[in-house]
């Protein structure tokens, strides 16, 4: 058996004597190196030594008299071959657990170096990948302990393959995100009117948080909250009257806490723009639901007309375009654009033709087509500009002619930015044409949004609709609990 590790160099054959002589004191030398070196590794190998050991000392045993020659290039067998009565004399004085006992890497190499090189590395290459399975190299005669080191590795790839293959547990995150985008999106707008008012929060909402957390009701709170509302253009007269119905209540009721006197805040707010908060509703059956836009210059009449136009579209509600806006160069282009990109028509003439001529004809090709709603663009005006307003007057003198419902709803659109000035382009235009609606753009990028409360206490005209983005589902119904959610929400 030993003849395999590598005993018996053809260019330096002992002879018998010592030859048995060198094999026993190798041997009896390494036994306690060897069974020191295997005890911490019993543990590791156990469940291999199972598979592969005990066959290997059946084997060993029935073949222990005639040891075969390991394959290897060359006449390197038939050199070996000589060396057999050698061995054979040497294996009686090994005992049987010496011969099972599995050789450790460092005997290994040392026996192997007494071999000729070429079998050295044939030696090294078989011995070294089968570190974890010692035993194993003794009945290197035969394939088959190599095909039981295979079978015992095959079970344990599989076992590493199957975490990677049962992972049910990673698809539940996707689930869970797939709910929340579901969320967000029926709270769609909700979330971007929340982003939206973020400015305005600094001064209202969720801004005032610090200034009522850990402080007493006394007189410089109240001063502090009436700079605040200041800042936020809620206008002078809207916050006295917040500061006196606060003082009032805390007085009557005893407050002490300054985080209640932050609920009534809300309560004070909402109570204001309750009565504006009127979604617009269009009729069915009634003829074409004329909308007259208007405003000053710059407020973005008419990209609110092109939302319009697609969530009236959206409803099933058939709608048509009049370019009034003949004055603005591109205006008429600018509304083609809208109604080419949504299918819509748009009625239009060339630019300095008579707006109040433009509409008129919108209106008759709205009742031979028998169309659901019209939506008339204006020229941007100043309030104080008196030809102007006349003009628009003139708009809607000839707009009775073909209806004396029309117009049904008068829309002036305000940018949320304007400030205190809102307030007088609301007065002055519901003065030139009665105001039916308010449409309010632009919140996103003001901290002035407290000018809603200004208008709404002033002039008290409905609220139609909240812009606070450019794209087209940004511009929303306005609803009061709403926008004072998003207002103070954290």
């Amino acid at each position: 058996m030993l003849s395999w590790l590598g005993f018996g160099k053809k260019e330096k054959q002992p002879s018998t004597e010592e030859s048995q002589n060198e094999i026993q004191s190798a041997v009896e030398a390494e036994v306690a190196t060897v069974v020191d070196a295997v005890e911490p590794l019993a543990e590791s190998v156990e469940q291999v030594v199972e598979l592969t050991v005990e066959p290997v000392i059946e084997q060993t045993e029935e073949q222990e008299t005639s040891v075969s020659v390991i394959p290897s290039p060359g006449n390197v067998a038939e050199d070996v071959s000589a060396l057999d009565p050698i061995i054979e004399d040497a294996s009686v004085d090994i005992t049987e657990p010496v011969a099972v006992e599995p050789i450790t890497e460092p005997v290994i190499e040392e026996i192997v170096s007494l071999a000729e090189p070429e079998l050295a590395s044939e030696l090294a290459i078989e011995a070294l990948p089968e570190a974890k399975l010692l035993a194993a190299m003794e009945a290197a005669e035969q394939v088959e302990p190599l095909d039981e080191v295979i079978v015992v590795d095959e079970p344990a790839l599989e076992v590493v393959e199957q975490p990677s293959v049962d992972t049910p547990t990673v698809s539940e995150p996707k689930d869970e995100e797939t709910d929340e985008v579901k969320a967000e999106t029926k709270l769609g707008f909700f979330a971007r009117l929340k982003q939206g008012l973020s400015k305005t929060r600094q001064n209202l909402g969720d801004g005032l948080i610090d200034l009522f957390r850990g402080k007493q009701i006394d007189d410089d709170l109240f001063e502090e909250l009436e700079t605040h509302l200041l800042l936020a253009d809620v206008g002078v007269e809207t916050t006295m009257k917040i500061i006196d119905s606060l003082t009032q209540s805390a007085s009557r009721k005893q407050l002490k806490d300054a985080s209640a006197l932050y609920e009534l805040l809300k309560i004070e707010l909402k109570k204001i723009i309750a009565d504006v908060s009127q979604p617009l509703v269009i009729p069915e059956g009634e003829g074409p639901f004329v909308i007259l836009m208007v405003g000053v210059n710059g407020v973005g009449k008419t990209t609110t007309i092109g939302k319009l136009a697609k969530q009236f579209q959206a409803q099933g509600k058939s709608v048509i375009l009049a370019a009034g806006d003949t004055f603005r160069a591109a205006a008429v282009e600018q509304l083609q654009v809208w109604g080419e990109r949504n299918n819509i028509p748009v009625i239009a003439q060339h630019t300095g033709a008579d707006s109040a001529s433009v509409i008129f004809d919108a209106i008759s090709a709205a009742k031979a087509r028998k169309v659901d709603v019209i939506i008339a663009d204006t020229a941007g005006r100043l309030q104080n500009k008196a030809h102007l307003m006349e003009e628009l007057k003139k708009v809607v003198r000839v707009m009775k002619k073909l209806d004396v419902n029309a117009p049904h709803e008068v829309m002036l659109t305000l940018d949320a930015g304007t400030g205190q000035n809102a307030l007088s382009q609301t007065k002055l235009f519901d003065e030139a044409v009665g105001l039916t609606g308010l449409t309010i753009t632009k919140l996103d990028g003001t901290a002035k949004g407290g000018v809603i409360f200004a208008v709404a206490d002033k002039h008290s005209i409905p609220i139609r609709y909240l812009g606070v983005g450019e794209g087209i589902d940004d511009l929303r119904p306005f609803n009061g609990d709403d926008f004072i959610e998003a207002l103070f929400s954290k």
